[in-house]
Order: structure tokens, then sequence, then C-alpha cells
């Protein structure tokens, strides 16, 4: 930072670098810039070598597990009046972060629906951070105000939208997403509710699938359209939304008096991964006149796919999509995205005019500052980690990657059957690269599989293989009860980096930990 000079009146200033290299105190704050370098570049190469590269090695575990109280003491978690520490004991403590964190981008992880490693997203996300931009103005983010842009539009164009119209958003999470389908529908039943609240409104309806994500019950509480007032349809043997009985619900619902004025159908279910039948969910809201929001949020990827994306057919009837890049194309959390047909009712909806941020005589076009319609103010460049994978990749390279993980989805469901007795499919033919399964371990393959008893003691195996699985840190597979189904493995590959012989692990893996229950 310079060294001493001389003043106009002759006497010598003390450099920067002297008073931080002898106030301790400063130091810790202020470092100088070749210090403070030099601790990104080594935090840096701990990234690509614990987190990146060699610490997701399948010869390294996935995560090491220790109970809550304990790890608090190993990492030493506690924040107080502590003296500053140095970089070397900060560049320890990174380290043990990564050490006993959960290596999401590892092969052997498909707990989640999320997983895997894009080098470019990665890239991205440091790019965005370094910045610290927030994406509300264009005179604060230009660059990432443009790109967002650029992304809907060809988002649109692939769901089917009409060209050069529509809009678009994105959110912290898919959940949020889907709160804002509940906005917007709601915004154009009753705009007036925006002024004047819920008072003295009759109550709003809204309908799901009964296997939907739980955001709807949650940002519907959230909103003010109250948990009783969301409708679960149900759903046939595959988990699609039944649409006669949408109908009934629909009707039912005005005949006790009730105003209805969403329904949202699922493309590509959490558990099962189910598509719900959009083209006839879509003539029953045109029949009553209702919005129709798709959660794509599991399931848009597929769009990127010639092959795949007739699973959504119908899409372009939708009102509103929501669709999350960082979870089948594998864009790092979060990438999460609300696209409308709607050019306008989204600001419409939210808007509020602040006029410290949203002036109206910028020297610049005014329709750029697009911040208004979100409920959020400060907003990451989440969209950075998309464009650059597309960049990198295109949507050739985005249909490769969808087509693989659906091709090996497909062979799990053969080697579950190749395997015989030890697996019982919940679901034969899977529609998404989610595939369901109970292990039924030796000591249990004699019995009556229709009676209350074995049903009982398959709901107890899956916790115990998965708590033996994480202990170890071999793989980590999530179980779920669904509906009348007892506990069961759900495997979801979505990971570029997975292939055929993971798939022949991960079963190998769970017979492994099972084998003697």
């Amino acid at each position: 930072m310079g060294d001493a000079k001389v003043s106009e009146n002759g006497t010598e200033k003390v450099s920067e670098s002297k008073v931080l290299t002898e106030n301790p105190k400063y130091y810790k704050t202020y470092p100088e810039r070749e210090v403070h370098e030099k601790f990104f570049r080594d935090v840096f190469e701990i990234i690509l070598k614990d987190a990146l590269f060699e610490g997701i090695q399948r010869d390294q575990p996935v995560v090491r597990f220790e109970q809550p109280h304990d790890l608090w003491k190993i990492l030493n978690l506690k924040l107080g009046r502590d003296p500053a520490h140095n970089h070397d004991v900060l560049l320890d403590l990174v380290k043990d972060v990564i050490k006993y964190s959960v290596k999401t981008g590892h092969p052997y992880f498909i707990n989640q629906l999320y997983s895997g490693i894009d080098p470019y997203g990665v890239a991205a996300e440091w790019v965005a951070s370094a910045l610290n931009g927030s994406v509300y103005t264009y005179e604060v983010a230009p660059v990432f105000t443009l790109m967002e842009l650029e992304v809907f539009e060809r988002m649109r164009n692939i769901i089917g939208f009409p060209k050069n119209q529509g809009d678009g958003l994105f959110c912290p999470g898919g959940s949020l997403a889907n709160g804002y389908a509940i906005s917007v529908a709601r915004y154009k039943k009753r705009p007036e509710i925006k002024e004047l609240g819920l008072s003295g409104v009759k109550p709003m309806i809204m309908f799901v699938s009964e296997d939907a994500h739980y955001s709807f019950k949650k940002l519907a509480s959230f909103q003010g359209i109250g948990l009783k007032n969301v409708v679960g349809v149900k759903v046939d043997s595959r988990g699609k939304m039944n649409v006669t009985e949408l109908d009934k619900e629909i009707q039912s619902s005005i005949d006790k008096g009730f105003d209805p004025f969403l329904v949202s159908a699922t493309a590509g279910t959490t558990v099962l991964g189910a598509f719900d039948p959009i083209d006839e969910i879509a003539e029953v809201c045109k029949k009553y006149g209702l919005w129709l929001h798709v959660d794509g949020a599991w399931g848009g990827g597929a769009l990127m796919s010639d092959t795949y994306r007739d699973l959504m057919k119908g899409i372009e009837k939708a009102d509103s999509v929501t669709w999350n890049p960082h979870k089948l194309l594998c864009a790092p959390q979060q990438c999460s995205t609300f696209l409308l047909k709607d050019g306008t009712i989204a600001t419409d909806a939210h808007a509020t005019r602040a006029t410290y941020l949203f002036q109206q005589d910028k020297f610049y076009e005014a329709q750029f500052d697009t911040g208004d319609k979100h409920i959020q103010c400060g907003r990451r460049a989440d969209v950075l980690k998309f464009w650059l994978m597309w960049k990198a990749k295109g949507k050739d390279g985005f249909e490769a990657h969808i087509d693989h993980i659906f091709g090996l989805a497909k062979f799990c469901v053969e080697e579950l059957r190749r395997r015989g007795p030890s697996f019982k499919l919940l679901l034969e033919d899977p529609e998404c690269t989610n595939v369901v399964f109970w292990y039924i371990p030796p000591s249990l393959q004699d019995m009556n599989q229709s009676s209350p008893e074995f049903w009982d003691r398959i709901h107890k195996i899956a916790p115990k293989i998965k708590e033996r699985m994480m202990r170890q840190g071999t793989m980590m597979c999530t179980y779920q009860p669904l509906r009348q189904y007892q506990n069961f493995f759900r495997v979801v590959i979505q990971s570029s980096e997975v292939n055929e012989k993971d798939v022949t692990y991960f079963l190998d893996e769970i017979e492994k930990c099972g084998k003697d229950l």
C-alpha cells in the first residue's frame, strides 16, 4: 500500500503498510492486498482440491457424518469475543467446513433433486459473488439485467409461449416461484385485493395434485388463502392428477359458494416423478376460466430434449411455469425461474414504485429496471450460472445430458428387475428419473407380501439402511412413505457424472447395508 511519503509541510507521512503491520488490531480488519490475495488463492486451491476434484472421487466418502452436538464441538462453531484468527487458522477452518459438509457433487449423492457439479455454473457463481451485484435496476446490474431478458425469452420459446411477449423472474427456489403463481393468479381473478386485502372477499380456492409440492400449501398460508382452501385432487396409480376428479372438485367448490382461481399441474412430482396431463387440465381451466400454472421445477429440464419434451404435452397452454435449472439441468443452487405468458401482470400485481429506486426520469429506458415486479429487493445474479452453462453447452449439450440420465433411469429399472426377490418396484415404468422401490432382505422374502406384518417390517428397513450408509459415508439415497405406501427408496438420477457402474453400485450398497436385517 505504498511507502512513507513527505507531506507538503515537510513532515513524514506514516505509510498505511506500516500502520497495518505494527497494529495487529487493524491488520486483522484491513489486510494488505498481497496478504488478502494470497488468502484468496489458498482458499481457491482448497476448494479445487477438497470440494471439486479429489474430494468427490468415488473412493472418498459422500459425507463424514457426526451427530449435531459432536459436530458443533469439532468445528468450534461458537462465536463470541474470541481474538481474531490469523489466516492459517482460517484456512484450517475452511478445510474442516468442506471436510464435514455433504459433497453434493459426488456421484454417490442421489439424495435430493439436485446433484452434480457443473464447472461452468460454479465458475459463474464465483464471478457473480465477486461482483456482489443485486439485480433490480439496470444502473447497478446492466449485464445481468440483459442476460435475464435473453434467458427468459429463450426459455419461453422452448415452452412454446407466443414469441416476443411474456415475462420471467428469477426466484430463490421453486417454492417462491410457485408462490408467485398464486399471487398473480389471485390478482388476475381479484385485482382489488392488492389495495383492499382479503377483507370481505369470499374464500378463494386453488387446486393441486395430492402429490404436488408442499410449497403450494405453505405459500397459500403465507398469502392468506388458507391451508383448507388448497384442494388436493386425487391421483391415479402412477401419481398423475385425475382430471375427472379435478372437474368435480371445481364444480363442488362453486356450488358451495367458493371462488376458484388457480389450478397447478405438476410436471415431475417430487417423489414419483409423475407428469400430470396438462392438455386435459388446460381444457378444464378453460371451461371454468381459471389460471393454469405448471410446476415444472423438477421435470422442466426435459423440455430441452426432443425425445422427452412430450411428457409436458400442452405446456404452451399454461399461463405460468416454474422451471428450476438447478434440478434436472444441474446448474448450481440456486437457479429457479418463474415464466409468464402475460408480459405485465407480475408488475401490475407486485409493483409499489419506490421512487428511490425506480425513478421514471432516468437517462435510460425505465422498462429495464425490472426489480419492482419481484417481492424481493436485493437479489442475486443467479442468471449468470445458467447463461454461461448455455453458452458452453448449447441446447444440444443440455439435450444430451437429459437423454443420458433418462437412459440411466431405464437401466436402473432393468437392473432392479434382474435382481429378483431382493427388490420390488413401486412403479414398473417411471416417467422421470425417479426410480422408486422397496428392498426386501432375505429374512422377509418368504413372507406373505399381502400381510400387514410384512409391510410393518418393510417400513423399518429403509431407515436402517439409510443410517448405515450415512454413518459409513458410502452413499446418500433418500426414502419416504407416500399415501398408502410404506417407506420405500427413491433413487434420483440427474448428474452427467453418473454411469451404469454407479447405478449397479447403488443397488449393491443397499443390499450390503440391508442383507442382515
